[in-house]
């Protein structure tokens, strides 16, 4: 038998069911069935689904002689299932790559569990992509099984039955059955749940939930909301048909409490003049299955009149009014306050002792210029360096570093006065440069990809940035700190603004050029590997052209698998995708199993490459830094044209590469098997490349930024040739 049975109902959905069936059966894991149910569809839908079963034995056709709606459909198809699971998959849902052999593979580490919950996205019409906003709750479930009385917050997940798969036989000894009606799930889910001896949670996206532009059938504007009353009357009689479970009666007492005002309260549900009996529906279903256990206040509404209940909702409606009213003046009040403040301090002559310090957009001490407060502690203590710092990231700032929130009073009183400024990421607008004070700008790197102005050829990167308004930030900058002269170059063009260009090296790069054989030693050991483990850094840039920026070029666990024993693959995603759904798509899960290490919130990076043997990356610019500690890198660029049609690129790395090239998986993978990625044509390639992109990175270039720029003392970096006749100065070429 298989593994799984894959039941899809079928209506309406002739654009979406292609899409569908083609994500199911194009999965790596192949041992399923697939049960589709037409559902009577007027559409062609039948066509489809029989064409689909002409040309792959796994999938099997129910043509039902009515429509019957979307639970009985899936009750119509649960007989002909022989798999030892049960999958629910809607028809205009997708699976996402990998899916099955997550699942599988979890179903097995936890010995087949009754039900199994995974997490979804959901993918938006117009292209968007967002993660279940309870992924946290499968995360904190633990890597064992439980029961819904011992982990009671997998009740708050989405009452639904596609983010789960069931045990066979589970159902089949419950007799669980969808009844027919409007909100059919609830009581499915709330019994599987309730009743389930064993279940487990998988920390990964396996779902694509489409929303669609007009919404699912549940938010349409219907009477047929009013079977949710019917449908919790159900709930409470299967408690009530299992005296085991009647210690959740005041949870579901008070669920169904909630759901129901939900209902009510949104504008596009009911019919304005079905609202009265809807309320009154409610209040008789929760009166009726009322306990001992006190009401909580926010239903205690329920108790009284319908006319109690619209006065209380004006009542709030007026309230969020005044307090919005209230808040916006409070704001205006402080802007006036703030600008006064603002307008004094900048009267005042500025604090020569005084820099300010910011790193990618205010997240923390961080990058280069946290390489900078660092030497400026040590050769200019007199030298008072704050911090702006976002308030939620003020709790993992280190000990003895000041700083100050953005927009508070505080951060426009030292901004006002301060006479450096330091940032790898352009300062907002609303700073204005006082003559005098001193801008100087790290940026984050070397530049393969296109940057500022010269992405107005490439409108599909630009998606988002705009360029004139970057610029105008950019002319704030007195000095452009360079690793290279190919930088150097770039950023005299991508950014025509006047600022001198500083030979400085990149001060972050020093501990990376000054770097002692047990500098990663830490890192290797809070990630539990062994030292004697060969680490292979996998750095993925993001993708401009791919919605949501992320795509995975190859299987994670089968490259971990591929390398062998005595290998740990560690993965750092760009850090535009640590917040989104990159790694819900099976790296968080791959790491919890131990497969991979995902570094991706460590926040220093300097720290994962000096634990790192190797360096496996496509396009993003940790190469140019990385090319420092003189190991190995392994270009995989697999996609190439497409990036370089979509992003553009200043050179090809494929022919100036710091190492090996690899354009598929199969190379890729090669080049480790048959240790060619260490080899001497490695070696050669790596010194070509640092030669070129590492010439001013020599370990003092945050001693060299304090002396030259901060405290006006020369200093020369002993690395650099002298220049040719006519050149600019060494240090520091001349003005735009």
């Amino acid at each position: 038998m298989p593994r799984f049975s894959i039941i899809v109902p079928v209506f309406k959905v002739q654009g979406f069911l292609r899409e569908c069936l083609d994500s199911v059966l194009g999965q790596s894991y192949a041992d399923f069935e697939v049960i589709a149910v037409d559902d009577r569809s007027p559409d062609g839908c039948g066509a489809i689904l029989d064409e689909y079963a002409k040309l792959d034995a796994r999938v099997r056709v129910l043509h039902l002689p009515e429509n019957v709606g979307l639970g009985r459909a899936r009750n119509a198809g649960m007989p002909h299932a022989t798999g030892d699971f049960l999958f629910f998959l809607d028809s205009d849902d997708t699976l996402t790559p990998g899916a099955l052999r997550a699942i599988a593979d979890r179903l097995e580490e936890t010995a087949d569990p009754d039900v199994l919950v995974f997490d979804y996205a959901r993918t938006y019409w117009w292209g968007g992509t967002r993660r279940n906003a309870l992924a946290q709750v499968l995360a904190e479930a633990g890597d064992g099984v439980f029961t819904a009385a011992e982990n009671p917050e997998i009740l708050e997940l989405l009452m639904v039955v596609w983010n789960k798969v069931y045990r066979r036989d589970f159902v089949t000894e419950h007799g669980f059955a969808f009844p027919p009606g409007y909100y059919e799930d609830t009581p499915w889910t709330f019994p599987t749940l309730l009743s389930a001896r064993r279940i487990a949670t998988l920390d990964r996206i396996c779902l694509n939930y489409r929303q669609r532009r007009q919404g699912n059938i549940l938010s349409t504007t219907s009477r047929k909301h009013f079977d949710i009353h019917d449908q919790y009357g159900r709930v409470f009689a299967y408690v009530d048909a299992h005296p085991e479970l009647a210690h959740w009666r005041p949870y579901l007492h008070r669920k169904m409490g909630e759901h129901c005002l939900d209902i009510l309260a949104k504008p596009d549900r009911l019919p304005a003049r079905d609202k009265g009996e809807f309320f009154r529906r409610t209040a008789e279903l929760f009166r009726a299955h009322r306990t001992e256990e006190p009401v909580p206040a926010e239903l205690r509404i329920l108790e009284g009149s319908y006319v109690r209940y619209r006065a209380r909702q004006r009542a709030a409606a007026v309230k969020k009014a005044l307090d919005l009213r209230a808040e916006q003046a409070r704001t205006m009040a402080a802007g006036r306050v703030g600008n006064g403040l603002s307008w004094v301090h900048a009267h005042r002559s500025l604090d020569p002792n005084l820099a300010v310090y910011s790193a990618f957009s205010h997240r923390g001490v961080l990058g280069d210029p946290a390489a900078v407060h660092r030497a400026a502690r040590d050769l200019a203590p007199h030298i008072r360096g704050v911090w702006v710092v976002r308030e939620d990231q003020v709790e993992h700032l280190p000990p003895g570093i000041e700083y100050v929130t953005p927009d508070s009073v505080r951060y426009r009183q030292i901004t006002a006065r301060a006479m450096y400024f330091v940032n790898n990421v352009n300062w907002p607008g609303t700073l204005v440069k006082r003559p005098g004070s001193v801008h100087i700008h790290t940026h984050q790197g070397t530049p393969l990809k296109y940057m500022a102005a010269d992405l107005l050829g490439k409108p599909g990167a630009r998606y988002g940035f705009d360029v004139p308004q970057m610029l105008r930030r950019a002319d704030r900058w007195d000095y452009s700190l360079v690793a290279n002269r190919h930088s150097e170059l770039v950023w005299d063009r991508a950014y025509p603004c006047r600022f001198t260009s500083a030979r400085t090296g990149s001060p972050r790069n020093d501990v990376l050029v000054n770097a002692k054989p047990d500098d990663g030693a830490a890192f290797r050991f809070r990630h539990g590997i062994p030292e004697d483990h060969t680490v292979v850094l996998y750095a993925p840039t993001r993708r401009d052209h791919v919605r949501g920026g992320h795509v995975d070029r190859f299987d994670l666990a089968r490259f971990a698998e591929d390398l062998g024993e005595g290998h740990t693959l560690v993965v750092r995603l760009h850090p535009s995708l640590a917040d989104g759904p990159a790694r819900g798509m099976g790296l968080a899960e791959l790491h919890r199993r131990g497969i991979v290490v995902d570094a991706t919130d460590e926040p220093r990076v300097e720290e994962v490459m000096l634990a790192s043997d190797a360096l496996v990356t496509d396009y993003s610019a940790l190469m140019f830094d990385y090319a420092n500690l003189d190991r190995p890198i392994v270009v995989h660029a697999d996609d190439w044209g497409a990036y370089t049609a979509s992003r553009g690129a200043y050179f090809d790395i494929t022919a100036d590469a710091p190492g090996h090239v690899s354009r598929s998986y199969r190379e890729l993978a090669w080049l480790f098997a048959s240790g060619c990625w260490r080899d001497e044509e490695s070696a050669r390639l790596r010194a070509g490349f640092r030669a070129r992109f590492c010439e001013f990175d020599d370990g003092r270039a945050a001693q060299r930024v304090v002396r030259t720029l901060m405290l006006g003392e020369p200093d020369v970096p002993e690395s650099v040739p002298a220049p040719a006749a006519g050149d600019r100065d060494v240090l520091t070429t001349g003005t735009r």
